[in-house]
């Protein structure tokens, strides 16, 4: 909120080089703003009583504006990448994919590793959960386990994450 939007009648005001000036009457605060040409804006509408500061509110919001996109520059979403294994998949194949999956996770992102089960594979399901903990175990000096293997439909699925 800014000048006339201010409804409260007492707040505390600092001043437009930073020193406090004390508790004011709104109407006195924004009287001193207009004298030095700038905005009064609430600055902790929590406080009690409220925080004004005299500033320019274009020069303001600009600062805000280039700190909010700053700190969106700097953030990086994690992606969750899959990687495909069979019951029967053979040792090559396997080092493979876990060479897939450790260059994933060396870029930061999570891998799924999904072992899908198709028609009377689904009676195997739990001679081949060796499969998913060899493949942690390959990975393992550069993951962790975030969440354990568990049944989802037709398929065994594990989480794995980068080592911090």
């Amino acid at each position: 909120m800014i000048n006339g939007q201010i409804g409260d009648r007492e707040i505390r005001l600092i001043g437009s080089h930073g020193e406090q000036i004390g508790i004011l009457n709104s109407r006195e605060a924004l009287r001193m703003a207009r004298e030095e040409d700038l905005d009064l804006v609430m600055v902790a509408p929590a406080a009690k009583p409220p925080v004004c500061k005299i500033i320019d509110y274009g020069k303001y919001r600009y600062e805000m504006e280039r700190k909010e996109k700053e700190a969106r520059k700097k953030q990086r979403t994690i992606d969750v990448k899959e990687v495909r294994l069979s019951p029967n998949i053979e040792e090559n194949d396997l080092n493979t994919k876990a060479n897939a999956a450790r260059k994933f996770l060396e870029k930061g992102d999570k891998v799924k590793v999904t072992l899908r089960f198709r028609g009377r594979e689904m009676s195997h399901m739990n001679q081949t959960k060796h499969i998913l903990d060899d493949f942690a175990e390959r990975l393992s000096e550069v993951a962790v386990v975030d969440k354990p293997s568990k049944v989802e439909g037709r398929s065994l699925v594990l989480f794995l994450r980068a080592k911090s």
